[in-house]
């Protein structure tokens, strides 16, 4: 299990922003997060947020294992195991998630390191997967 220093250090903020959008009230919502890495966060936000049903994903293996580790480790039921997606590809590719079914897309530290074509693929996928009122969530 990798845990980088600045995910350890924004873990508390940003999950201070997502309650915001994925508060106890808010009932049971589905949450997809393109480029997971290590996987702390997802580990992390699922513990917090309970009534979530968390995907992590990621297209890199070392951080799929990474993240498989934290799944196993951390035994949050509602943390699922890690997809392998590729934002650039179609939202047809990402894991089976079907249009207007989730309701948060969350994607941390991503956009900045990544090609342009990664970032048009998340707010293409985000346009036909996030259910009305669904909210992307961006952070770095």
């Amino acid at each position: 299990m990798d845990a980088p220093a600045a995910a350890q250090r924004n873990k508390a903020p940003i999950l201070a922003v997502l309650r915001e959008y994925a508060g106890a009230g808010a009932g049971a919502l589905r949450v997809l997060e393109v480029g997971a890495g290590a996987g702390l966060h997802a580990a992390h936000f699922a513990r917090a947020l309970p009534h979530t049903r968390w995907q992590p994903s990621d297209i890199d293996p070392r951080a799929l294992r990474s993240i498989s580790a934290y799944v196993e480790a951390t035994g949050v039921p509602n943390l699922l195991p890690p997809i392998l997606l590729d934002v650039s590809q179609g939202w047809e590719t990402w894991g089976g998630t079907q249009p207007a079914t989730l309701d948060l897309l969350v994607s941390i530290n991503m956009m900045h390191i990544t090609e342009l074509r990664c970032t048009e693929g998340l707010f293409k996928g985000a346009g036909v997967l996030l259910k009305p009122g669904g909210v992307l969530f961006t952070y770095g």
